[in-house]
């Protein structure tokens, strides 16, 4: 499609930015979920969906949805914490859990997702660690919305999609406290996982309050043949304490139409150093990579060769802090403007590598050193919607987002430069438009990207040959556009066809970091030109009183793409600059016979390719692997309120075997089960039981069974918690 077909297009559709599929576990959410209640919503009701800026109705989004609510979310940390096991369990694109604090190969139909926290963005695309995906206790959390496929709505990095984290917020009247403790174990002295939390939540009259606070301790994980699992190179959930504190008070004047809300958020989680790695054995290349002993971890914290401790302990350290005014009555409109500061330190464990040696600094093979991502944004984010705007049933919105994010990465024991401060500025004005017409709604828009990278002059390291590199300033101007139909055929089904146009950078600190060749420039480095990507998607979606189901076919190309593969010789990653095609299936339903029985099905099914080469444009019949496009998955889950205050609910989860000739990559599947049970005693409180991997299936991670250097790695075994949760 050329640029005056394009411009066109949207002029003649201009709207709200078209998302991609089905709603599922979605609606209108309640103060205070029941952790018994086998779904979130009364039947019939409007599903409302906040993460198009503006609340809209589900069945008027051009795009695949899923809205993992309340009760989900409570059923979730029963079972886990892991919050992106939550996402691999509920959303079809999103692709298998790692299963530590690393989220690298995590991906959303084949590409990054951004991660928002009430809408602010927690994804640091300069410089990607893979470590901010676990940036909050999912207990101040009150859903989750998803939104497939490329979006620039909210400016760079949502590649995949949109995953919005929405936070809780006091609604019913009074002085209200809750008090959760949680134990989990997998039958070892040091497995067990502690946890205690509590809020408080106060309305009166106009006034609202909402605060949380937890604290959590977790021991060494173990696989089902009771083996412990190794520690990644790049951090994990396990043997680490975190704390969460959160904060959120908001006002409403001028006769409920206008609101003030503060938050305040600081998380973190840090490692314990109780245990070090040990490598396991991994089979020769080529043959079945599940058949080898996994990676492990033996007690005691990594030593130098005198007894001495090497590293400070690893970390992820999230400050957000935001303030928000909304006015609903704002010349016939309703505008929405939030301020805000985040700050993300994400530090990673130390080791010896030959690329952290410096003989200036103390003889080769003696240095031993940790880097540290550090991230400081600030930014704007506004919008202004009016329902009927000229005509009946034409609603406009508008606005612009302003951001300013610094992010470099350093290495914290010797305080060397590793990626230098990457001074990224953003003006992204948008506008949209739909129109409702009966049974049909369009929907289209345009947004201009302007953004520039400031990078100063730096030094690389010694192990990159210590050349000196021109800084200079990377400017990146895109107008991206959008565009979507929807046809309500009656009986409950819809159809809609939609076109959308993402931007994001590529994983600038990498290409930075590696320059160790003389008479190099940041602005003459083609690894750092920006990433635009075209997704088209199409669905039928049917919603009634028994249920509802989607399906829906999706294409998404980026010219000059972004991807990982794995170096031969170091087993590090190594990103490409290639054409990349990918394109899938997203199946989700939900059938509810009872009003206390509920079904869940969902099917991701992937494919990617590119070419052989960078800078090669020959066809793109390279298949890209499981560290870019998961296996196809299949996910399915009962719940059964079997008396008004006890439930009970089994789920499933099988990864498929998958073979990629042309990259000679041969994952297993696996098929896990894991199960919940609640019940609420009058006046006392609710008492959860967990339990993942019900089976204690021993499996290997569809990602380990590729050769990543310290990556081979088992699934957790059977872990089961208790979990007690007082309101009053």
């Amino acid at each position: 499609m050329n640029n005056h077909a394009r411009l066109s297009l949207a002029a003649l559709l201009l709207s709200s930015v078209a998302l991609p599929a089905a709603a599922q576990d979605a609606g209108p959410q309640p103060a205070s979920p029941s952790a018994t209640d086998p779904q979130d919503r009364a039947d019939g009701k409007e599903i409302i969906v906040t993460g198009t800026r503006t609340p809209k109705a589900v069945d008027k989004i051009a795009g695949a949805v899923v809205v993992i609510g309340p009760a989900e979310v409570q059923r979730s940390l029963t079972i886990t914490e892991d919050v992106t096991a939550v996402l691999a369990r509920t959303v079809p694109g999103y692709s298998e859990s790692n299963q530590t604090l690393n989220t690298l190969g995590e991906t959303m139909r084949g590409r990054t997702a951004l991660y928002l926290f009430d809408g602010i963005p927690q994804s640091t695309p300069l410089r990607d660690g893979s470590r901010n995906a676990t940036f909050t206790d999912l207990a101040v959390v009150d859903r989750i919305e998803v939104i497939g496929g490329a979006s620039a709505a909210e400016g760079i990095g949502a590649a995949g999609g949109i995953i919005n984290y929405i936070t809780k917020r006091a609604r019913d009247p009074g002085l209200h406290f809750s008090v959760t403790g949680r134990l989990g174990t997998q039958f070892r002295d040091d497995s067990m996982i502690a946890k205690i939390g509590g809020t408080i939540a106060y309305k009166a009259d106009s006034v609202d309050v909402f605060a949380a606070a937890s604290y959590a301790s977790r021991g060494i994980t173990y696989d089902a043949n009771g083996r412990r699992i190794g520690l990644s190179a790049s951090s994990s959930l396990a043997d680490s304490k975190q704390i969460n504190l959160f904060l959120k008070i908001g006002t409403d004047f001028a006769g409920d139409t206008q609101r003030l809300e503060a938050t305040a958020s600081f998380f973190k989680l840090t490692g314990d150093g109780d245990y070090h790695y040990v490598a396991g054995v991994r089979p020769p290349a080529g043959t079945d990579q599940t058949t080898g002993i996994p990676d492990t971890a033996l007690p005691g914290p990594p030593l130098s060769p005198t007894g001495q401790l090497l590293f400070a302990p690893d970390f992820n350290r999230f400050q957000q802090y935001a303030l928000n005014y909304s006015n609903n009555a704002l010349f016939g409109g309703s505008l929405v403007a939030t301020l805000y500061y985040a700050k993300q330190e994400m530090r990673f464990p130390g080791d010896n590598g030959s690329d952290k040696q410096d003989p200036r600094i103390a003889p080769l093979g003696t240095i031993f050193d940790q880097s540290e991502i550090l991230s400081k944004k600030y930014g704007l984010r506004t919008s202004y919607t009016h329902p009927d705007f000229l005509l009946k049933g034409l609603e406009l919105r508008f606005g612009a987002d302003v951001v300013h994010d610094q992010t470099q990465q350093y290495l914290a024991v010797t305080n060397r430069v590793w990626v230098p401060p990457m001074n990224y500025t953003s003006f992204g004005p948008y506008v949209q438009l739909s129109y409702d017409n009966g049974p049909i709604t369009l929907s289209g828009g345009w947004r201009h990207e302007d953004g520039r990278v400031k990078v100063d002059d730096y030094t690389t390291t010694y192990f990159r040959n210590s050349v000196f590199v021109k800084g200079g300033t990377l400017k990146y101007k895109n107008d991206l556009f959008n565009a979507g139909v929807i046809g309500r055929l009656g009986a409950g089904f819809s159809v809609f066809a939609t076109y959308g146009e993402g931007f994001t950078l590529p994983n600038v600190g990498i290409p930075l970091r590696n320059v160790n060749v003389p008479n190099k420039t940041v602005e003459g480095l083609l690894d750092l030109q920006a990433v635009i990507f075209k997704n088209k998607e199409a669905g039928i979606n049917w919603r009634g009183k028994w249920g509802n189901v989607g399906i829906s076919y999706y294409q998404s190309y980026s010219k000059l793409g972004s991807s990982l593969s794995v170096d031969p010789v170091t087993l590090d990653y190594v990103l490409n600059r290639r054409p990349i095609k990918i394109y899938g299936i997203d199946f989700t339903s939900e059938f509810r016979p009872t009003s206390t029985l509920r079904f869940n099905l969902l099917y991701s099914h992937v494919i990617g390719k590119t070419s052989s080469a960078n800078g090669v444009t020959s066809p793109l019949k390279t298949q890209l692997g499981v560290l870019n496009i998961a296996p196809d998955k299949l996910n399915g889950q009962v719940a059964w309120q079997f008396i008004p205050q006890g439930s009970i609910s089994l789920g499933v989860t099988n990864y498929f075997d998958r073979d990629l000739s042309t990259i000679n990559e041969h994952t297993k599947g696996y098929t896990l089960f894991d199960m919940t049970a609640s019940y609420k005693f009058a006046k006392v409180g609710t008492l959860s039981l967990g339990v993942e991997n019900l089976l204690n299936k021993f499996y290997f991670l569809s990602s380990s069974q590729i050769n990543i250097f310290n990556n081979y790695f088992a699934g957790r075994g059977r872990t089961v918690s208790l979990t007690f949760r007082a309101d009053f």
